[in-house]
């Protein structure tokens, strides 16, 4: 089984759950590496989709924020040896207008995922209220956790080490336990 981060839009703090997650797991891959603004989700799609082809060994994609749309969005369009989603802090994005005139209307894709999928959603994210979460969840066929008053479940509102997020990771693994400690 192999593990593929697929970051949200903004540049990651040394202290972001993710950012600890790559240092604790050298074997777990970015797909793709996280660049920072501007998102382009057509670029980040055929990073994803790259990434993916590279084996047939099957992945857990570990997603967050704009990392969530861009694996909603391979998804749609795209096959490939996917076990399971972890989409945590997933935004609502509907209407916003893309960085870059070339990229692909920016839409949550609202489409059953063919792959086993857990979305952590928190009640004040200021990116995606509960209830559009919980939406979000039912029509991809995801299992919901309420991560009650967590923001958007980043740095800034207090989640640098997450091991509630890595035992999720596990549980979608099928491993009871992952090596290396958060």
């Amino acid at each position: 089984m192999r593990f593929l981060l697929v970051p949200g839009r903004n540049v990651l703090t040394p202290e972001h759950w993710q950012a600890r997650w790559s240092r604790s797991h050298p074997d777990w891959t970015w797909a793709p590496p996280p660049p920072g603004p501007p998102l382009v989700f057509a670029d980040r799609i055929a990073a994803l989709d790259s990434s993916l082809a590279a084996s047939d060994e099957p992945a857990v994609l570990i997603a967050h924020s704009g990392g969530c749309v861009t694996a909603l969005m391979w998804a749609g369009a795209h096959t490939g040896p996917v076990h399971a989603a972890l989409l945590v802090a997933p935004p609502d994005i509907d209407g916003a207008e893309p960085a870059d005139p070339r990229d692909v209307p920016w839409r949550v894709p609202l489409h059953p995922l063919p792959f086993r999928t857990v979305v952590v959603a928190s009640r004040t994210d200021p990116f995606c209220t509960f209830e559009r979460a919980e939406a979000f969840a039912a029509a991809w066929g995801a299992d919901l956790v309420d991560a009650g008053d967590a923001g958007h479940i980043e740095t800034k509102s207090g989640f640098g080490p997450w091991p509630e997020g890595e035992r999720l990771v596990a549980d979608l693994s099928g491993r009871s336990g992952l090596p290396g400690s958060l």
